[in-house]
């Protein structure tokens, strides 16, 4: 019976995945962890402990490299919120683009009048507050997967025109995408060319400060720019820049910072949001589904989807004993296996073997019950990190 531990508040559905999967929950010694945005310690990472299912896209709270090592593997879910972030980035072009904030704050200034003042007042000031609509305009979506295909889908229905980048597209997200998304060759081309820039990639090395002054000096002059996926890939320095330089006219952003509350409180150029991406009944529910999913598809078959970490494996049962084997990327490994079981005169069902980077993972059907012995053999070959028996 696998025991897990929950951090952060996960949606109920989720919760009885592992219910009608009869885990039952320990905080002392979990088999798996399931969390939201708990920043996870390296001393989270107990010797238990197989998996972590994250509730969301974005792993930047779990030390992965930690969890590699001792083959403990990490879940993401992404998709599951993607409709939410599309419907917030929708919400804030037409927040960046009509005066909507203004002028609910100037009308609620208008207390105390009569029908006829407040009638008045609204008239003299609603010029103020005009804007533009998104049709015609151009969007540039940077990253193309779950979220940035169904933006783009969004925006053509809405009659913008759409230009994308992403150097790493998958070919599922390639079929996702309307025909006439214009493919940028390169993130200037995009830049140069949108009146609204949104970006959809994970903070990774690569993408730290992926708005920086650089590349701020390829937008369009008078652009607004959404950023809903993670603070650390706008440098906001350079941002609040090339708002006083009129370079860019509008910034969204769901990660407010002292400097970006400051700039909100004097002008009306920065529109702030609490991290409200995916902050939706929904979302949390589909996430919640998606990784209790995936951490019991795991734990009772050794079936990986979705980790950013191991490689994704599959097997289809051929016989009632698996055993799951985790083990370093290393020659001759599947050699030591297979003859550890052969010494014990155990026939293989069926296996497959998948790596990744500095990992590797082995599913083998065994026709008949390993005894503990064979297991602890198989524990002492070197390299080999954790063998455990779904039964």
């Amino acid at each position: 019976m696998y025991k897990y531990k929950i951090f952060n508040n996960i949606a109920e559905a989720g919760i009885r995945i592992f219910a009608d999967n009869n885990f039952i929950l320990d905080e002392a010694n979990p088999d798996a962890l399931i969390l939201r945005s708990k920043a996870l310690l390296k001393e989270d990472l107990s010797d238990s402990l197989y998996c972590i299912g994250r509730a969301g896209a974005g792993t930047n709270n779990i030390p992965i490299e930690e969890a590699t090592n001792k083959g403990i593997v990490v879940f993401n879910t992404p998709g599951a919120n993607a409709n939410a972030v599309k419907e917030l980035v929708v919400c804030g072009m037409l927040l960046a683009s009509r005066g909507i904030i203004q002028g609910n704050i100037y009308s609620q200034s208008l207390s105390g009048q009569d029908s006829e003042e407040l009638n008045k007042s609204m008239e003299a000031q609603k010029k103020s507050f005009k804007g533009n609509e998104l049709k015609g305009k151009t969007l540039g979506i940077i990253g193309l997967g779950s979220i940035g295909s169904l933006l783009a889908q969004t925006a053509e229905v809405m009659g913008m025109k759409i230009i994308g980048y992403d150097p790493y597209i998958s070919i599922d997200a390639a079929w996702r995408l309307p025909k006439d998304v214009e493919k940028a060759d390169s993130m200037k081309m995009l830049l140069s060319n949108s009146d609204y820039i949104s970006i959809h990639v994970p903070l990774v090395k690569d993408t730290k400060d992926l708005i920086n002054k650089e590349s701020l000096k390829f937008f369009k002059k008078g652009s607004k720019l959404i950023n809903l996926s993670r603070g650390g890939i706008v440098n906001n320095k350079d941002i609040v820049e090339a708002l006083n330089s009129n370079t860019i006219e509008k910034f969204v952003t769901d990660f407010p910072t002292p400097e970006l509350v400051t700039r909100s409180n004097d002008f009306q150029d920065v529109i702030l949001l609490p991290h409200l991406g995916a902050s939706t009944n929904e979302a949390e529910e589909n996430c919640a589904l998606m990784a209790a999913e995936q951490i019991s598809n795991f734990l009772n078959n050794g079936i990986i989807v979705n980790s950013v970490n191991f490689p994704a494996i599959k097997l289809g049962r051929k016989a009632e004993y698996r055993l799951v084997i985790i083990n370093k990327n290393e020659p001759g490994m599947i050699g030591k296996i297979t003859d550890e079981i052969g010494y014990k005169n155990i026939n293989i069902a069926d296996m497959t073997h998948k790596t990744r980077d500095s990992i590797g993972i082995n599913l083998i059907d065994l026709e008949e019950l390993p005894s503990e012995d064979l297991i602890d053999s198989i524990k002492e070959i070197e390299h080999v990190i954790s063998v455990r028996l779904c039964g």
